[in-house]
Parts: C-alpha cells; sequence; structure tokens
C-alpha cells in the first residue's frame, strides 16, 4: 500500500485506476499528426510507467499495462470509430493485451525501491519489450504497424538519420529509453546514475549516427506529378473523379514531367472491361510525355475476384506493369475468419466482399526511371520499402484513398509515414492520395516542397532528387528487433535459472559463528 498512496487514494481502487491507466497509455497519440508533438514522445510514457511501477501487486500491474494498451490503441485508431463502430473497442481490448507482460517487466524491475543493477537492467528491458508489442502486432493480419512509438520522429532530422541505421525500430527503442530513464530519474532517487548514463548514451548515439552515417548522394532528378482531385461521393461520384483527374492531368503537358502518380481507387472499373479509359489514360500519358500510374479498384476481368492494382499506363496503353495489393486491411479490404466474425458488417463499415492479394512486390519501369509501387497502409511496413529498393527502386510511390476519415487525423498520419519510409531507404518517397494529404519527400527523408492537403484539388510538380546508396537499414534489416529478442531471451533464461535455484530451508543465523586466533569456528562450550 505504500507504492500507491503517492498517487492518492483513489488509485487504490480498481477502477479509477484502470480509467488513469488507460489515460495515461493515450498520452502518445498526441506526438503523432496531426498534433505532431514530436518532444512529447520522450515524456509521454513516462506516467504509464509510473503507475505500473507503483502497483501493489505483480497481477495489478500487469491490468495497468493492459488498460494503457487499450488506451493507446483506442487513441491511435480513433479515427476508425465511424467505420468500425463498437468493434473498435473489442479489438483495442485484444490487442491492448500485449502490453500486459510489459506493465509486469515495469513493475518487475522498477517497483519498490529498485537497484542500481535493476534500473540499468529495465533501461535496456523495457524498450526491448516495447519493440517485442510493435513486432506482434505489425502483422498484417493484426492491424499492421499503424503507430509504431517511433514514427512520431517523422520530422526530427537526426531521428531520420537513426531510420537510416535501424529503421523505425531503432527510433521506438531509443524513444522508450529516454521514457525509463526519465522515469527512473524522477522516481527512483538511489538509481539516478544509470538513468543520467542512459541518457548521455542516448545523446552520444544520435550524435554519432547524425555524424557518422552519410547523407544521400544524389545522383540525379526527376519530374513527378501527383494528381490529386479532392472528394466526389455517390452514384456519380467515380465518373466525376475519373474526369476531373483528366482534367487535371492535362494541365501538365509541356512541364517537362517525368511521371504522374494518380491516387488509390482512381480508376474505378478493370481496364480490360473498359478499354476505352485505357486509351483515355494513354492519350494523357502521350500529352504529358510521361508514364502515368493509376491504381484500379476493380473485379479483374481475366481472373476472378477484386484486386487494388497499380497500373502504368504509357503513351500506346498499358505497358504491362501491374502490382496487385498484397497486404490488405483488415475488416476495410476483407473479413478475417468471415465465417466467425462476418457479423462486423453489420455494426460498422467492414468490407462486404473480400479483395483478393497480389502474390509478390513489383518494380516496374517508365521510361528508365524504376518504380516501386505500394497501396495504402503497405506504406506503413518498413520491410516492404525495403524490399523495393533491393530490388532495384529509384522511387518508392505509395498510392492512397483516406477520403473516409477526412476530417480526423488520419490524413496527416499516412501521409508522414512516407517519410520514415524514403529516410530508411535512401530512396525518395511519393505519396498521392485522392483526397489529402499528398506528400513528396528526399532521400533523407526530409519534405520536398507543401503537402496538398485535404482541402485541395490539384496537380503539382516536384523537382524530385535521387540517390542510389544502401543504408545499414536496407544492408541490415530489421537488426534492432533482433536485438531486443535477444534481450528478452537472455532475461528469460536468466529468470528461469534463478527459479530453479535451490533455496535454503532452515532459518538463516542471526550473527555469524564467532571465531578464534586461529581463524576456525569456536567450539560451543559444554
Amino acid at each position: 500500500m505504500r507504492s500507491t498512496r503517492k498517487f492518492g487514494r483513489p488509485l487504490g481502487s480498481p477502477w479509477p485506476r484502470s480509467g488513469a491507466a488507460a489515460l495515461a497509455g493515450a498520452l502518445p497519440v498526441l506526438a503523432f499528426p496531426a498534433p505532431a508533438l514530436w518532444w512529447f514522445a520522450y515524456v509521454a510514457l513516462v506516467p504509464w510507467i509510473a503507475l505500473a511501477r507503483s502497483a501493489p501487486t505483480a497481477r495489478r500491474a500487469a491490468l495497468d499495462g493492459w488498460c494503457g494498451g487499450i488506451g493507446f490503441m483506442l487513441a491511435v485508431h480513433h479515427w476508425l470509430l465511424p467505420s468500425l463502430h463498437v468493434f473498435i473497442f473489442l479489438i483495442a481490448a485484444l490487442l491492448g493485451a500485449l502490453w500486459a507482460p510489459w506493465g509486469l517487466l515495469v513493475h518487475r524491475l522498477l517497483g519498490g525501491t529498485p537497484s542500481p543493477g535493476r534500473a540499468s537492467a529495465a533501461l535496456l528491458v523495457l524498450p526491448s519489450a516495447w519493440l517485442a508489442v510493435e513486432l506482434v502486432r505489425s502483422w498484417q493480419g493484426l492491424g499492421g504497424p499503424w503507430g509504431m512509438l517511433g514514427s512520431t520522429q517523422w520530422q526530427v532530422g537526426p531521428a531520420l538519420r537513426l531510420a537510416s541505421v535501424g529503421g523505425v525500430w531503432l527510433l521506438s527503442f531509443l524513444v522508450v529509453a529516454v521514457n525509463v530513464a526519465l522515469a527512473v530519474l524522477v522516481s527512483v532517487r538511489a538509481s539516478r546514475v544509470p538513468a543520467v548514463a542512459s541518457l548521455i548514451a542516448t545523446a552520444a548515439a544520435t550524435s554519432a549516427a547524425y555524424s557518422w552515417v552519410p547523407r544521400a548522394d544524389v545522383d540525379g532528378r526527376a519530374r513527378i506529378a501527383v494528381v490529386q482531385p479532392g472528394v466526389y461521393d455517390g452514384p456519380r461520384g467515380p465518373g466525376q473523379r475519373f474526369a476531373r483527374e483528366e482534367a487535371l492531368t492535362r494541365e501538365l503537358a509541356g512541364r517537362d514531367v517525368d511521371l504522374v502518380v494518380w491516387g488509390e481507387s482512381s480508376v474505378g472499373e478493370d481496364l480490360g472491361d473498359r478499354p476505352d479509359l485505357a486509351r483515355r489514360i494513354a492519350a494523357l500519358s502521350r500529352q504529358t510525355g510521361a508514364g502515368v500510374l493509376v491504381n484500379v479498384d476493380a473485379r479483374r476481368s481475366d481472373r476472378p475476384g477484386i484486386y487494388k492494382s497499380s497500373v502504368l499506363i504509357g503513351p500506346d496503353g498499358p505497358t504491362g506493369d501491374r502490382y496487385d495489393k498484397m497486404r490488405l486491411v483488415p475488416f476495410g479490404e476483407y473479413v478475417p475468419a468471415r465465417a466467425l466474425l462476418g457479423w462486423a458488417t453489420s455494426v460498422g463499415e467492414a468490407a462486404g466482399e473480400d479483395r483478393h492479394r497480389g502474390a509478390e512486390q513489383v518494380v516496374m519501369d517508365a521510361g528508365g526511371l524504376r518504380l516501386g509501387p505500394l497501396v495504402c497502409f503497405e506504406t506503413a511496413f518498413p520491410d516492404m520499402g525495403r524490399h523495393l529498393t533491393e530490388d532495384g527502386a529509384d522511387v518508392l510511390v505509395g498510392q492512397s484513398a483516406t477520403s473516409t476519415f477526412q476530417r480526423s487525423w488520419a490524413p496527416e498520419q499516412h501521409a508522414s509515414l512516407a517519410a520514415l519510409r524514403a529516410a530508411e531507404t535512401g530512396r525518395p518517397m511519393v505519396h498521392a492520395t485522392l483526397t489529402g494529404v499528398s506528400a513528396v519527400y528526399g532521400p533523407d527523408g526530409e519534405r520536398l516542397g507543401p503537402w496538398l492537403g485535404t482541402g485541395a484539388s490539384a496537380a503539382r510538380v516536384y523537382d524530385v532528387p535521387l540517390a542510389h546508396g544502401v543504408t545499414p537499414y536496407v544492408r541490415h534489416g530489421d537488426w534492432p528487433v533482433d536485438v531486443a529478442l535477444l534481450v528478452l531471451t537472455v532475461l528469460g533464461v536468466t529468470e528461469g535459472v534463478r527459479a530453479l535455484r535451490p533455496r535454503r530451508t532452515g532459518p538463516r543465523p542471526l550473527v555469524p559463528p564467532a571465531r578464534t586466533a586461529r581463524e576456525s569456528p569456536a567450539r560451543p562450550v559444554r
């Protein structure tokens, strides 16, 4: 009870404490766009850590972790509420449970009055455990890696340089490590030395990476146009949108562009069934002198099922380059275990029919410019951009549509992810949407020109620098995850050995036995 008093009597009660944990878990959302208070990410976890370490029991600490995880998931995905309705609370409760072991580890390592050794271990174990949570929930079937803590640093130059070393994973690790160090610094006076040492080490690592990791070596340029038509709803919406895309693309004639990019679902009918649409887009390619990358969301004419496909069209029509989206949005584009969860379509806007998946990633050739297309939330997956870069992509291109969430934070959050993919791979990235936010980033992750916001209906040309070096992240992959899993494995083995170690059964003597002048135990007097 001693540890709970410092938070006041109400937090000793289960329900108020659970609410406080959920609120503490929700705080990091302020570091993501649209608030984009990137600096807040480095302190946002401190209240959650303080609450879990003060738990009266390990079970209560695990519950604090779970409730905090629910708050985090609801806050980061709050914009899904109009689509998923009550189902979002079930998803948050299921995925929030991933943080229960994290809360337990906070209590195990920082509870009570931890020794400097335990505090030092916490500075390594707790960030590793957080990465393990992000790894599990990054699985496409669980919703993908939206809301990774490291992605809050998308606009911070030194952090983007670190992303080229270890991806967004390394940023998440460092952000959590700083939070743990600050929590120890504030609440554990006896362990302030390792906390300060951790902060100094983090600053030194960031500075070293900033000076050691080479900047992208720009060796060319490309002029890429993004066409954003705006919101068109209703039965006539697809046709009106296509006409607007045509009109905006015609405005690019004579502007010496190398590529024109339309957003996700920019073409609502299969081009095999509608060769007239293919001819109209080919005419636009001839007028602009550039290939046009469109996205077709329709039932395919050459095989069963609905696909979302990036299709490159040149002056003579489709070039044959086509990429079918591989990682689909759960409930938005398919319903997992539809026989069991199909009822979700009756309480929200879940997919009435499952989209089909593509088989492999594709690099396209647009007149010598090699494109690596990604569709919608595939831009949230670090590994997909890395594989396209390994396959020779010059430019990463994300095609998206977030009109359903137009008045939420989702469009800006989505646009910010492209900065991380660019920095990780050393390749520029184009994020083209139907309704905003559209954005373009250079090979260092820096933003090129202004965003096209959610109120814009326009075509904008970007002068994009090209680079072809190999970043450490592309070369070595998700090594921070491997390190984190190794740390947790060592912890598990250590705890297991400690649990198996035989314990003393008899009481220990209160004082050591007396010794003689010859350093041998004195014999008892008979």
